[in-house]
């Protein structure tokens, strides 16, 4: 439920909707607070279908009630119609600020690795290490991650860059251990309806980098978004990464359409990970200008000095050395 107050409402009146909304057993989200010649407006968290409407349209003050219709509520336009801007220190994700770029191996893979693509990316514009030091793998035999370990390669990384780091999560029980080394919490597209993982990161307040899965609609895609801040966490950002279909010339091809859409419908930063998308280290540049032309807020690319020797993902990583190219189309096209 969203309740809009006059322009002109009293500091008086205002605290009264606030002591209304919390006598009634509601958090209320400040979408927009007290500023100067625009009208407040105050989100209700929770089921609000037991709720009178005119129970706050009766307060001074209040010029309109609405109910949000659709099933993932907090990520929806209509609940907020400014966009979401996801801060990390020095940094703005969202809302017209310049693209950010997260980029790094797929995986963690020895304390030399990281280090030196840290140094390297750095170079290039990047802002963002990413890297992962847990690794879901369909396949028993295949590389999983060096765990707590390439966690602490990672922290070793920010300290020697001042690079902030995403990596993935895979467990609520790994999540504490992750947030000790990590600024951005990852999760993966095979765990995006992992439901007690997405209520245990709704449940702490670090940023979140959502992945849509790879057969998920944009509908599940945003009640993953809502789940998440239900509880409590709105720094949330929506990364696609590819959609699995009968196509086999890109691993999961791109799905750009989803750009525009998730704008109309959302107010959540958008990051996109061309990568895993294209599968094909060739196509990463232009899927990547594709887009930022599209109005992305960030790119999470995989890059590698050798790509060759890569333990996973090879294929797909373009070298450093092209993420520089890249920040600097994002720069001019703004």
């Amino acid at each position: 439920m969203i309740i809009t107050c006059n322009a002109d409402i009293r500091r008086i009146d205002y605290n009264k909707i606030l002591s209304e909304i919390k006598e009634k057993g509601f958090e209320a989200d400040i979408l927009r607070g007290l500023e100067k010649n625009q009208r407040p407006i105050i989100g209700l968290k929770g089921d609000c279908s037991t709720i009178d409407t005119g129970d706050f349209l009766k307060l001074k003050g209040v010029s309109d009630v609405k109910r949000i219709s659709n099933k993932y509520k907090l990520a929806s336009r209509e609940y907020n119609l400014e966009d979401t801007v996801v801060k990390l220190g020095n940094i703005s994700i969202g809302n017209g600020y310049d693209a950010v770029f997260m980029a790094g191996p797929c995986a963690v893979e020895s304390e030399h690795q990281i280090l030196r693509i840290a140094e390297e990316v750095k170079q290039q514009g990047a802002v963002i290490l990413r890297g992962g030091a847990f690794k879901p793998r369909t396949y028993a035999r295949s590389f999983e991650g060096l765990g707590e370990e390439g966690l602490k390669y990672l922290k070793k990384a920010k300290e020697k860059t001042g690079l902030y780091i995403v990596t993935e999560v895979m467990s609520p029980e790994t999540v504490e251990l992750v947030s000790k080394y990590s600024d951005i919490l990852q999760i993966g597209a095979r765990n995006m309806q992992n439901y007690d993982l997405l209520d245990k990161l709704g449940r702490q307040r670090k940023p979140v980098l959502l992945k849509r899965g790879i057969t998920a609609t944009i509908d599940e895609f945003l009640g993953a978004a809502d789940r998440i801040m239900l509880g409590g966490n709105n720094n949330v950002m929506l990364c696609l990464r590819g959609v699995r279909t009968f196509d086999n010339s890109q691993r999961y091809p791109a799905d750009l359409y989803a750009i525009p859409y998730l704008r109309e419908k959302s107010h959540l930063p958008i990051v996109f990970d061309p990568s895993h998308a294209t599968g094909k280290r060739s196509l990463v540049p232009s899927i990547a200008k594709m887009a930022i032309a599209g109005g992305v807020n960030g790119l999470l690319i995989e890059t590698h000095y050798n790509p060759s020797e890569a333990k996973c993902d090879g294929a797909q990583m373009i070298l450093s050395e092209e993420i520089g190219p890249l920040v600097r189309f994002a720069r001019n096209l703004k």
